[in-house]
């Protein structure tokens, strides 16, 4: 393992257009579940589909409801170590961007700039209008569906808000698509981290850039499907791996 934590520092120090693809498993240290895992947040609850989100007012109390008290828990939650690390990245002038399918906001939190930060999947700290695509803070909706327990609706239009989030079944925005892809393209490092790498298409913005033999390392806890294509596979947690390496390499400039 000393090995492989020597050659990820290795990789950091001689990039110049790093890509930091970050998944839920960034998130956990700072208290937020993941999805998909022994304690994450589908285990005992079905996703929300956006077509089911529409039809049906149950489902929109229901999910506001799931919402509402994420928010109540996690609220609190604050950056750390490797969201700090990428933020230094950034300010050493050696990453091209951070790709996130976090909603969480924390990358925001930590420092990273709007002009780095992709977040495929949106947001949680605003709402947007289904129709004409209006948004507030979602803290805003909170207070109105605490009140009422009516999901909230568009101050400009009427129609059903939700959280500005892509919900299941629900495309990627393709600008935030491009923006994402064009990173992949510039990049000569990928580090895909706490990522199972299974939903697709934000998990294939990686393999943009190792289509092109750009050095692939994936740090994830568990196995992924791109564990084959990558120059380094690393089963650790991301604050064991990516804060040392971005240490070494501001000690080194």
């Amino acid at each position: 393992m000393a090995d492989a934590l020597a050659r990820v520092k290795e990789l950091v120090a001689g990039s110049r257009r790093i890509l930091c693809f970050t998944g839920a498993g960034v998130s956990t240290n700072s208290r937020i579940p993941d999805y998909r895992g022994p304690n994450g947040l589908y285990v005992n609850r079905a996703p929300t589909y956006f077509s089911d989100f529409v039809a049906s007012a149950d489902a929109r109390i229901d999910y506001w409801t799931f919402k509402l008290e994420g928010h109540a828990r996690f609220s609190d939650a604050r950056p750390n170590a490797t969201h700090l690390a990428i933020v230094e990245l950034e300010r050493l002038g050696r990453l091209e961007a951070v790709v996130t399918q976090n909603i969480d906001g924390l990358h925001r939190a930590a420092g990273s700039s709007a002009e780095r930060l992709v977040e495929l999947h949106g947001t949680n700290s605003e709402a947007k209008c289904i129709a004409c695509a209006e948004r507030e803070p979602i803290a805003a909706c909170f207070e109105r569906f605490r009140a009422t327990n009516e999901p909230p609706r568009c101050g400009s239009c009427g129609e059903l808000m939700q959280p500005a989030v892509v919900m299941f079944g629900q495309s990627l925005d393709p600008a935030t698509l491009r923006r994402a892809n064009a990173a992949a393209e510039r990049s000569d490092l990928v580090l895909a981290l706490g990522s199972s790498l299974t939903v697709t298409p934000a998990a294939n913005v990686p393999l943009v850039a190792v289509q092109r033999g750009v050095p692939y390392v994936v740090v994830n806890r568990g196995t992924t499907p791109h564990d084959e294509l990558a120059t380094l596979k690393l089963d650790m947690d991301v604050d064991d791996v990516v804060p040392p390496a971005v240490r070494a390499l501001a000690d080194s400039v």
